[in-house]
């Protein structure tokens, strides 16, 4: 058995995990073993299907000390005038050079991939066998709490026949024979994603069945841009329309009159937010797509047909098939991130899981007791339905007041591009910025104890209020 001498140890080297470790690393002189059951860094981006990007700009993700991508706005194609998004591979590759560059060569990093952590100080390689022993007491971080669950790694959640054909999405830029039609099941993004990636490839919509069990909200991506303006303008719409919702239905209604969110189809109240961002061009698209079923979760797939607890579908006898009902998205219990012995990494505002793992090795490194670890970051929830959107939108405005109240955290969240509502020294349009941040001001007390109201929480209270900055003004 091989041993090991680190202060942490870091399970997972996935986007939390690394983002955690980078900022632990510096800004403490602590000694960290990264272990991850992957061959590399990238967490599941290494499993990803091949046609994915990210969803945000790629300046809210990865880690705080390196930007992913170049930070250019894209000057040609349908998202002209938006921030770039990254590719899988680029992801997968850009988290190879940070662990390279940045956390190995500094000296207090040790990665350790293809191993399985067994708790007690303990892992082993999946691959050579070998054990290996953490001498001390490392510090467990767990940052593999929230890990999604996708396509590539999860069996279809329903019966298939041996004479029918199922793929995971992950396959399906491998078809070879194409099909007289495809039935995708899922009702998230990578359904969404797989739906656009055959209709660019020249499916006729009318070849695809789009089996949705939820109608989903959708961020409009226009507004999610790491342009201060334009984030602040729309988390002043949100709280505005929530300060007068009469339901949180009501409320998504509102954003999407404002041009905050989107739905696929305007006839159906979705019920589902886990609100990945989408572009109006993809939208354009899905909405081309017009044999939906809505029959609910798919029970079995035979040769031929699509069973459901209230009944079949017909659908051709060589469809394919398209597996896209993974979770994803993982909903475990909040639980403080600084516990005995281990950190659970968690959101610490609403969404941005980036920022918020960042953030926790700041904290960690910098902060003494875990009592004030905890009150600083308490954690924030990801959000599934309409009602607990608002939940995340009142937790995560809470962190981020209890974090914002530290003058050190704050002046650290305004230099990083994974955060959100910085506002940089280059602002393309300060008058906007300035108008944007002042609605904000007004709304963000009203809109919050209203969504709290509506969700059956304790309204916000005065030192949870968000604080006025400084003379520089420069975020909220």
């Amino acid at each position: 058995m091989g041993t090991i001498e680190a202060d942490y140890v870091v399970v997972g080297a996935g986007a939390a995990g690394m983002a955690f470790a980078d900022a632990l690393v510096d800004h403490a002189d602590v000694r960290v073993a990264v272990v991850d059951r992957r061959h590399a860094p990238g967490g599941h981006w290494l499993e990803a299907y091949p046609f994915v990007r990210l969803h945000q700009a790629s300046a809210f993700y990865g880690v705080a000390s390196t930007l992913l991508g170049d930070g250019r706005v894209q000057v040609r194609g349908p998202e002209r005038g938006l921030h770039e998004r990254a590719t899988a591979p680029e992801i997968c590759a850009y988290f190879g050079r940070v662990m390279a560059d940045r956390l190995l060569a500094s000296g207090k990093v040790s990665f350790f991939p293809g191993c399985e952590w067994l708790g007690e100080g303990r892992f082993v390689s999946r691959v050579s066998g070998e054990r290996y022993d953490v001498s001390g007491s490392p510090r467990v971080v767990d940052a593999a709490y929230l890990a999604p669950e996708i396509p590539a790694e999860t069996p279809p959640p329903f019966a298939v026949d041996d004479h029918a054909r199922v793929v995971p999405v992950n396959d399906l830029a491998r078809v070879d024979d194409a099909p007289s039609q495809y039935v995708v099941v899922g009702a998230g993004k990578t359904a969404t994603d797989a739906c656009v990636w055959l209709l660019g490839q020249g499916v006729d919509p009318d070849a695809i069945c789009w089996v949705r069990p939820r109608e989903p909200w959708m961020l409009n991506r226009a507004v999610i841009q790491p342009d201060p303006a334009v984030f602040l303008g729309a988390a002043a719409d949100i709280m505005e329309s929530a300060s007068t919702a009469g339901s949180a239905d009501d409320l998504f209604l509102d954003l999407e009159e404002r041009g905050v969110v989107l739905r696929i189809d305007r006839s159906l109240t979705p019920t589902m937010a886990k609100t990945p961002t989408l572009a109006r061009w993809e939208l354009d698209l899905l909405r081309s797509i017009e044999n939906v079923v809505r029959l609910g979760h798919v029970r079995a797939v035979e040769r031929g047909r699509l069973l459901f607890a209230s009944g079949a579908v017909r659908i051709a006898d060589d469809a394919l098939v398209v597996h896209c009902a993974a979770p994803g998205l993982t909903y475990p219990p909040l639980v403080p991130i600084w516990g005995h012995g281990t950190i659970t990494l968690q959101p610490i505002r609403a969404g941005f899981p980036c920022f918020g793992a960042a953030l926790a090795g700041l904290v960690e490194a910098t902060v003494g007791t875990d009592e004030e670890k905890n009150r600083l970051c308490p954690p924030s929830p990801l959000s599934d339905t309409p009602a607990d959107w608002m939940v995340m939108q009142v937790l995560g405005s809470r962190a981020s007041a209890a974090f914002t109240s530290d003058p050190d955290l704050r002046a650290w969240a305004d230099a990083t591009a994974l955060n959100p509502v910085r506002a940089p020294d280059d602002a393309t349009d300060l008058t906007a910025y300035g108008t944007a941040r002042d609605r904000l001001r007004t709304s963000i007390r009203p809109g919050l104890d209203r969504m709290a109201e509506l969700a059956g929480m304790a309204p916000t209270s005065p030192s949870s209020s968000t604080r006025s900055r400084s003379s520089s003004g420069r975020s909220v």
